[in-house]
């Protein structure tokens, strides 16, 4: 059996902390998938250093924890209206250190080598929550509603032979992905500082200032009635997650290929994202025999960190700091089925992303939080892609958050995964190189969610085949009894 530690974890310098502090649930952060996060990073360790490193998570932890204050309690009702994160003075998160390393565990669990080998797949680790902090994998699930009281965070650390998965839960209102990355990019130099007896890093109380996306409460008179909760739309067939990879000079000819004749600028993003929708959407029409006349639902996480100005927000602000660009929302005219799939030439389909990238402003986004505030029941406007017919996608783009560059004192991460055993059909995670070094080809990576009967269409089509490569099947769903 599977030897762990369970310990609970008090912010530094807990003592002298107020009885009680509540962190406002900003208006923005309603808006997002109302789930837990379940991050993997992957390190490569000696054995003779595991009781070190699980003493130095266990310490740069508390250290973060007392910085980043939302993260230690958990979500209430307020009671003038609203939610917040509530810190009590004695409030704890739990750290799990767990060895699946022994001998009698070799067979069971599998070594950093073979999950490497793997493409570090979800599906490489078997059953997640024998990793993870149950009830804390990811999937709109009821212990993450919040007016049920979740926990917003806690961490597990996974010794294997050969190294270490560390596991960081956090529920979705307390972080997008860029929140996340900043949070552990701070962790990682209180490891290093801890490590090298070096200065602390600083944190700037402005990354828990959410003032400019939270609206104030509308008086109930005032408000009015929302869109009911969003549910899994029926068509929908099982599916998993397959693992793709662009390398840089096949992104490029993308890109070039791509390019209006007119010289308008599109990114790299714009092209690979149009080469996804056209070919999925291409290989998937006839088996849910899509009416080419309608149009399709396209969205994509847009990070509105680089985005906001007048001051720009500090680069690790917490919390959900992006918002999502909608094809039936924005301002520019969106595409029908065939127009996706061969009607429109390449060029302008990628041309069309960047409209619609180019569409979420800060003005924007002000003026739709105006519009949330006056709703009664914020906790259904969250987005769920699978409450949109099968032929939707839902993009996040994760190419910034730099995680394997994070150096923890006793090592960078070689990757981080976002694990998954319950399937959300539609979405898309683009992961960042493994190695973004100049002389290196290796590209980002895809986790496409992939219906199961019509894999097979995807990971043979030539046209694909010329820029991805298959490594793989991510995740698959978990058994669960609902």
């Amino acid at each position: 059996m599977p030897k762990e530690k369970v310990f609970s974890i008090h912010p530094f310098d807990w003592e002298n902390d107020p009885e009680e502090e509540r962190f406002k649930v900003s208006t923005l952060d309603y808006l997002t998938v109302c789930t837990y996060n379940n991050y993997a990073l992957f390190f490569r360790l000696d054995d003779a250093n595991k009781s070190r490193v699980a003493d130095l998570l266990k310490a740069g932890l508390e250290k973060t924890l007392s910085q980043v204050r939302h993260i230690c309690g958990t979500i209430e009702k307020d009671p003038a209206g609203g939610h917040s994160f509530v810190k009590k003075k004695d409030s704890t998160v739990q750290f799990v250190v767990q060895w699946l390393d022994s001998a009698e565990d070799n067979e069971i669990y599998p070594s950093f080598d073979e999950i490497e080998k793997a493409n570090f797949c979800t599906s490489a680790l078997g059953d997640l929550n024998r990793w993870s902090v149950p009830p804390m994998t990811y999937g709109e699930k009821p212990e993450a509603h919040p007016d049920n009281s979740p926990v917003v965070a806690a961490y597990k650390a996974n010794f294997i032979r050969g190294g270490l998965v560390f596991i960081m839960h956090h529920h979705h209102y307390s972080n997008d992905v860029m929140g996340w990355a900043g949070l552990t990019h701070q962790l990682a130099e209180h490891c290093f500082a801890i490590v090298n007896n070096t200065p602390a890093p600083s944190w700037d109380p402005a990354c828990l200032d959410l003032s400019r996306i939270t609206k104030a409460e509308v008086p109930d008179d005032s408000k009015v009635d929302g869109p009911p909760a969003p549910e899994r739309h029926p068509g929908h067939i099982e599916a998993e997650m397959l693992l793709f990879h662009l390398p840089k000079s096949k992104a490029a000819e993308l890109k070039k290929l791509a390019s209006p004749i007119d010289g308008s600028w599109i990114s790299t993003y714009d092209a690979f994202s149009a080469f996804i929708w056209r070919t999925a959407s291409r290989l998937r029409a006839p088996a849910f025999k899509q009416d080419l006349s309608d149009p399709l639902f396209w969205c994509e996480a847009i990070d509105m960190r680089r985005r906001m100005h007048s001051p720009k927000p500090p680069v690790r602000i917490q919390h959900n700091v992006m918002a999502g660009a909608l094809s039936n929302a924005a301002p520019v005219q969106s595409p029908t089925a065939g127009e996706v799939i061969s009607e429109w030439p390449f060029s302008k389909l990628a041309s069309y992303i960047r409209a619609l990238t180019n569409s979420i402003t800060q003005e924007a986004l002000d003026q739709t939080l105006d519009v949330v505030a006056t709703v009664r029941d914020k906790t259904a406007l969250n987005i769920r892609i699978d409450a949109h017919p099968p032929m939707s996608l839902l993009q996040t783009d994760h190419r910034d958050a730099n995680i394997t560059a994070a150096d923890f004192g006793f090592g960078k991460p070689l990757v981080y995964r976002h694990l998954i055993d319950r399937l959300t059909q539609g979405v898309i995670i683009i992961y960042p190189s493994r190695n973004p070094s100049p002389e290196s080809d290796e590209g980002p990576e895809f986790s496409v969610s992939y219906e199961t009967s019509l894999k097979q269409a995807l990971i043979e089509d030539p046209e694909w085949n010329k820029y991805f490569e298959y490594r793989g099947v991510d995740a698959i769903d978990a058994p669960r009894g609902d």
